[in-house]
């Protein structure tokens, strides 16, 4: 199994030139494939913008590709990629492999894997992070599939990844890479939730006058420095106050994932089940169940209920339970 010190090892000693097709040349698959360029491989690219695409078709992709052939899938999770992974079983040959670099369910790469052995041809599941700084700064990849494959196409996988020692696992069979990608993703949201968390609460303080102040000198010497706390700060930076912003976050699906995962291996995450469910909340700009929290505290204590009017408003006074 191939270790992040094997990856540094290739970088020192040279890596193989490949030839490659890419599907998918938006933010994340168009970096990739540049990244890729600029390390002397050559890139096929296939998107459904003809601005953007190398090719016009799928079909054409896979004949500009000498066999055996490489293909990095990176389409959105889902039923694009089943689709995209499908179609590539009709039109490769056997010995070819195909990567799927989105973020896919884990569940899914087992059945794409088991699907294209059928037809001799093989399969890696990769979960990529480095969102649009990956470019610059490499991208840390997540690998799951069988040692010879990965191996075949480790070239590509030593010029994505950033240089040195860290970024690279080979973490097990087919499905472990977007398994543990999934698991990131979850502490990415845990993460973000208790920096959001704690804004809100020293941004509410009367004491605190330097909010944006207060997270930059965190930024060194802290336990919590971290690069999301320097992107954080980089946020600040653009809006001090976030008024451009508003309180909305959605979820990319691997956070579900997550505690689905956690309730099949009985395993409790509390934190990033939290944060999940707070990102919930954040759609609701009239939350039902706090409706029914304020309608409660009435009809048992008889606090106030703010109505559209205002809780100070005719109508909306207290009425004790009857």
């Amino acid at each position: 199994m191939w270790t992040a010190n094997d990856a540094a090892r290739g970088l020192l000693q040279g890596s193989q030139n490949m030839e490659l097709g890419m599907i998918g040349l938006g933010r994340m698959g168009g970096n990739m494939a540049e990244r890729l360029r600029r390390g002397g491989h050559t890139v096929v690219g296939f998107d459904r913008d003809p601005k953007v695409s190398d090719v016009s078709s799928l079909e054409e992709l896979v004949e500009r590709l000498a066999p055996p052939r490489v293909v990095w899938v990176m389409v959105p999770a889902g039923g694009p990629t089943r689709d995209t992974i499908h179609s590539l079983g009709e039109a490769l040959d056997a010995g070819d492999i195909v990567i799927d670099g989105g973020n896919s369910h884990y569940v899914d790469d087992q059945k794409h894997g088991a699907e294209l052995r059928a037809k001799g041809i093989g399969f890696v599941d990769c979960g990529v992070s480095g969102g649009v700084w990956g470019l610059q700064n490499g991208y840390a990849l997540m690998v799951g599939g069988d040692d010879d494959n990965v191996e075949r196409v480790m070239p590509i996988f030593e010029t994505l990844k950033p240089e040195g020692e860290f970024g690279f696992v080979h973490s097990g069979e087919i499905g472990a890479g977007h398994f543990v990608k999934m698991v990131h993703n979850g502490i990415e949201y845990a993460m973000m939730q208790a920096f959001g968390e704690g804004y809100e609460l020293i941004e509410a303080s009367d004491i605190v006058k330097d909010v944006p102040g207060t997270f930059r000198s965190w930024q060194e010497g802290t336990v919590i420095r971290s690069w999301l706390l320097d992107l954080m700060n980089r946020a600040l930076a653009d809006d001090p106050q976030l008024d451009e912003i508003r309180g909305y976050a959605n979820d990319s699906g691997e956070g579900r994932w997550t505690v689905q995962a956690a309730v099949d291996h009985a395993v409790p995450l509390p934190a990033i089940t939290a944060s999940l469910f707070a990102r919930f909340s954040s759609r609701q700009d009239d939350s039902p169940a706090m409706k029914i929290v304020a309608a409660l505290r009435n009809q048992f204590g008889g606090h106030a209920v703010e109505g559209a009017k205002g809780a100070d408003s005719p109508g909306a006074d207290v009425r004790p339970p009857v």
